[in-house]
């Protein structure tokens, strides 16, 4: 059962906010889990504070933090030593932060000229490479497959494939509802579908009256009952197949971001009441 307690908030929806301000967002409509992000206008994930403060101020408001989102182009190797010292700052703020995991980005560049396999090879000799950085600090990782045409990882299956080859235990895979959609997996609404490698739910709708292949970030508002991608039935669809884990809230959409925090409260709420209705 889909409740409360299992619904997350990613910082995304409100990237103007402070972090304590983000954490009061949270609280003031019954969401204590988050996700961080060091994407949000050049400031890293806790907005310059220390590790052990930014800690105490989600532990004094009973927010868990679930994720550190993200690290990018995990799966391109050319990058694989900017990546892995990355991994290894992000991991130890995961860590001092008591949170679960560290979300993986694959390339996503027009430009990426690998072949199939290519990427494949590079996907799971990644995963291989930083699994012993995951296990050493008790994090899990999770993958999150990018459904846009241009992403070298796309496909949830292949990800999984990739997580298999990898002989890591470590590793789950985020399902985006957007990037599921968009992407090239046929839609587990109504059919069988393992989810045992599934670790955290992104959630968001769009409204918009356009092609499939030309949906983007800027598309994604909170799921609602106009949402053309049918997330709720997504939603609804994983957590019958027996996933355990978290749905969290990614609008990227400046709509939404750029709402007032009362205004943006009462809309995660409506939000909230439809997908749990």
């Amino acid at each position: 059962m889909v409740d409360t307690m299992r619904l997350g908030l990613n910082r995304i929806v409100s990237p103007s906010l402070g972090l304590a301000e983000f954490y009061e967002l949270a609280s003031s409509i019954g969401v204590k889990k988050v996700e961080l992000r060091n994407d949000i206008g050049g400031r890293d994930p806790i907005d310059g504070m220390k590790p052990s403060e930014a800690a105490r101020l989600a532990a004094d408001r009973g927010i868990e933090v679930i994720t550190v989102n993200a690290l990018q182009k995990f799966n391109l190797a050319s990058v694989r030593a900017k990546a892995t010292a990355e991994l290894k700052a992000m991991l130890e703020l995961g860590k001092a932060l008591a949170c679960k995991a560290i979300v993986l980005c694959p390339n996503n560049d027009a430009k990426d000229a690998r072949g199939k396999q290519q990427r494949f090879d590079e996907t799971a000799d990644a995963l291989a490479s930083f699994g012993p950085m995951f296990q050493e600090m008790g994090l899990l990782g999770y993958v999150e497959p990018l459904g846009f045409g241009i992403s070298s990882l796309a496909s949830l299956e292949i990800a999984r494939d990739a997580i298999k080859k990898s002989g890591f235990s470590c590793y789950r895979i985020v399902h985006d509802t957007f990037h599921h959609h968009i992407g090239p997996d046929d839609n587990i609404v109504g059919k069988a579908f393992d989810v045992a490698y599934t670790g955290l739910v992104h959630i968001s709708g769009v409204e918009s009256d356009i092609a499939k292949a030309d949906f983007r970030d800027s598309h994604r508002v909170l799921v609602g009952p106009a949402d053309v991608m049918k997330s709720k039935e997504q939603v609804l669809a994983i957590d019958k197949l027996g996933f355990k884990g978290d749905f969290s809230f990614e609008p990227f959409s400046p709509a939404i971001q750029k709402l007032g925090k009362s205004d943006l409260a009462a809309a995660l709420k409506k939000s909230i009441e439809y997908l749990l209705s």
